[in-house]
């Protein structure tokens, strides 16, 4: 056998190695990036986002703060709105790390904000259509000036 018929076999076995390991890897990344499924589960989530000041308060993000809206600073995978029930349309350990990745987000760019130390998120999940669970997301700590 020549060596350019050695060649395309040598690339060919390494896509579909390659391609196999990035399916496999999708089963333990955040986002499932590469992971497909056929019937995906059909769990729903919703969530109730609050600003946590320095003395403890907790203020519904509903209303504008110091020119901020959430919905004007997270406007992907169903976050603009979260206390509206959303379906995890690509799984629920997905969203939640969306969610938990935008929290993060909004905490370190709202640098008008002088009195939040944190955000929360109430979550409310409801797995494969089961009962309602909850659980509590919460932000990285803001340095306030």
């Amino acid at each position: 056998m020549g060596m350019r018929r050695w060649g395309r076999r040598i690339v060919f076995v390494g896509l579909v190695l390659l391609s196999l390991a990035m399916v496999v890897r999708a089963y333990w990344a955040p986002h499932m990036e590469f992971g497909y499924h056929m019937f995906p589960e059909a769990s729903d989530w919703q969530a109730e986002i609050v600003r946590v000041t320095d003395d403890g308060t907790r203020i519904p993000i509903d209303e504008q703060w110091y020119g901020y809206r959430w919905s004007d600073l997270v406007r992907s995978r169903g976050m603009t709105f979260p206390e509206r029930r959303h379906h995890a349309d690509a799984g629920l350990d997905n969203q939640l790390e969306f969610l938990d990745e935008a929290l993060d987000w909004v905490a370190a760019n709202t640098p008008d904000d002088p009195e939040t130390v944190r955000y929360e998120a109430d979550v409310t999940v409801w797995p494969n259509m089961g009962e309602a669970e909850h659980l509590t997301l919460v932000s990285v700590e803001r340095e306030l000036p």
